[in-house]
């Protein structure tokens, strides 16, 4: 009851306690003490139990702290010291032994081992982990020592983003919970009202003697008007689904996200790295008259040597693999660079060669001319000093659940598009493999925000509905860095986990693991919070204009009333905590 005069303090005057204070008070003073003492026994035992639900629900969010280990071991001048995750810098490097945590994101450089991922992705099977693999701070080594180059501060790691988006994600409210909230401040102070209008009224039309039954009356008609099964049981629904999410690998950064999922009519995707593995090969050489395919592969990884697109980096490890790294690649030798986001590369070496590598189009605005190849895949083309020395023809693997995860969005009802800046005949292959609707190729960055902005109106346009109102939300999945402005102008961004970091910033919900089949849990999630939420209102409000009406008309003594007030509040609760 002390919470009474801080809310007091506050301007909050009418809430569930003053509405309880004044029940149990008004029983005192008209010397029921057993109802007035019951009043406070039902309301605490109704307290005990909502805190009890609701400790329930934030046990998976606040497990979250577990994932940060309290101590790193980094090796410096030759000894292996005992530090603050904090103290440790970027560059350096940590032993990690069996059984314990992964202190920092980092980079395997020495030892084998599987890692339990878990914490992060929600993906129960054991990760191989070797030289080269990339870690993430809060999984668990499980069996062999590693040496591990840190790439981030403790304070940017992905246990310490996932912890602050989480936090962020109890301030962002869904409409339901807005409503409640607005609901609650307007529905207190007129049941107050009312309450004091029934104890007055009535004795001014029937007399006197009937002051003493129409006290009473409004004493149980304050008890029972107390709004906390709304007020509790719809921000812990949306709290629990959050919760829940976390706890399978899929980071909700708000409720009002679970709520606009349920409201999708379309889901677009990038292509490489979401759809597919984003692990590129060279599968094919085509080097034009003059050029062996030798010359070409190597030519083309030197123009991308300066590069970190994935299709980079896989010609550079084609090079690699062949041997044919040699005297050309040392950084010295290169004069200028240049790359074009969406199109190439531009690349000149001291001795004043120039290389151009990128797609057909960007060869064209420097007036070369190039074959066109259709083999369904990404290509890139080469020309050197003006002249067209070939084509490499570069292979991206599918995912194993993305056709999978676009026919059940299907099933669902949801549009699918892919956007992409690749070529129409990659991403045709592509769409056609993953079986998405319709596809959009070649576009750059912001050709893509300006396309999706297309999809969001015809989206809107259409109007479709379904039981929680029009379809006129628009999904857009990715994972890199020129995704970030697509996501943020999307309805609902959802990036893969082990995506760019301006992805996982710019997005509504992240997929830990990078799995596709997560987007069907989050789904399955909003639905399910959103009918729990919907109960929750219809059980809540019927059942409290029926006591209100019995309160009134003298059939519910006050103690039952208390009853049926926690009784309200508590099956609301329990029906809440399904969504954990």
């Amino acid at each position: 009851m002390i919470q009474v005069p801080q809310n007091m303090i506050r301007g909050r005057v009418f809430t569930e306690h003053f509405l309880m204070t004044a029940a149990t008070i008004g029983a005192f003073a008209i010397g029921e003490y057993p109802e007035g003492s019951a009043v406070m026994i039902f309301y605490q035992a109704g307290e005990f139990f909502q805190d009890l639900a609701i400790r329930r629900s934030r046990r998976s969010i606040t497990g979250l702290m577990d994932l940060r280990p309290d101590h790193a071991f980094v090796n410096r001048d030759g000894n292996l010291m005992q530090v603050s995750p904090d103290e440790v810098r970027i560059g350096e490097f940590i032993s990690v032994r069996p059984g314990e945590k992964i202190p920092l994101d980092g980079v395997v450089e020495e030892g084998n081992s599987q890692m339990d991922t878990s914490a992060m992705t929600g993906e129960s099977l054991p990760r191989r982990t070797g030289p080269g693999s990339e870690v993430l701070a809060g999984m668990i080594n499980l069996s062999g020592l590693l040496t591990i180059r840190t790439t981030r501060e403790a304070g940017e790691s992905a246990a310490a983003r996932i912890l602050k988006l989480v936090r962020e994600a109890e301030e962002k409210k869904a409409p339901a919970e807005k409503f409640i909230a607005r609901f609650a401040r307007y529905y207190t102070p007129a049941v107050v009202f009312s309450a004091v209008l029934l104890a007055v009224l009535p004795p001014l039309i029937l007399g006197a003697d009937a002051f003493d039954v129409w006290i009473r009356r409004s004493l149980v008609f304050l008890v029972i008007s107390c709004p906390c099964a709304l007020v509790v049981s719809i921000p812990l629904s949306f709290f629990g689904g959050i919760g829940g999410s976390s706890r399978r690998g899929i980071l909700v950064k708000g409720g009002n996200y679970l709520d606009a999922l349920n409201r999708a009519g379309m889901v677009v995707f990038d292509k490489t790295g979401t759809l597919t593995r984003g692990t590129f090969s060279v599968v094919q050489v085509f080097p034009a008259s003059g050029f062996s395919p030798e010359e070409l592969l190597r030519l083309t990884a030197l123009a991308e040597s300066n590069s970190t697109h994935p299709v980079a980096l896989s010609i550079q490890e084609a090079v690699g693999e062949k041997g044919l790294a040699g005297p050309a690649f040392p950084a010295e030798k290169i004069r200028s660079y240049s790359e074009t986001a969406g199109k190439g590369v531009l690349f000149q070496a001291e001795t004043g060669q120039t290389i151009l590598a990128g797609n057909r189009s960007f060869l064209a605005e420097a007036g070369i001319t190039a074959p066109e190849g259709n083999e369904g895949m990404t290509m890139v083309y080469t020309a050197v000093n003006g002249v067209y020395a070939g084509r490499l023809v570069i292979g991206d693997e599918l995912r194993e659940d993305s056709r999978a995860v676009v026919e059940a969005l299907h099933a669902r009802g949801l549009r699918t598009v892919m956007l992409t800046g690749d070529s129409a005949d990659a991403a045709g292959a592509v769409a056609e493999a993953a079986g998405i609707g319709s596809f959009y190729a070649e576009l750059l960055p912001w050709e893509k925000v300006e396309k999706l902005e297309e999809l969001k109106k015809e989206t809107q346009r259409g109007r479709e509905k379904n039981c929680f109102g029009n379809r006129d939300k628009v999904i857009f999945v990715g994972d890199g860095i020129n995704d970030a402005p697509v996501l943020a102008s999307s309805d609902i961004g959802i990036a893969m986990g082990m995506g760019s970091d301006a992805a996982i910033e710019s997005a509504d919900l992240v997929l830990m693991g990078g799995e596709l089949s997560k987007i069907t849990g989050a789904l399955e999630t909003a639905k399910k919070t959103a009918v729990i939420v919907r109960e929750n209102i219809v059980f809540a409000l019927g059942a409290k204009a029926a006591l209100l009406v019995l309160g009134a008309l003298g059939y519910a003594p006050l103690w039952a009333a208390v009853i049926g007030d926690v009784g309200v509040a508590l099956i609301a609760i329990l029906n809440a905590a399904r969504t954990i």
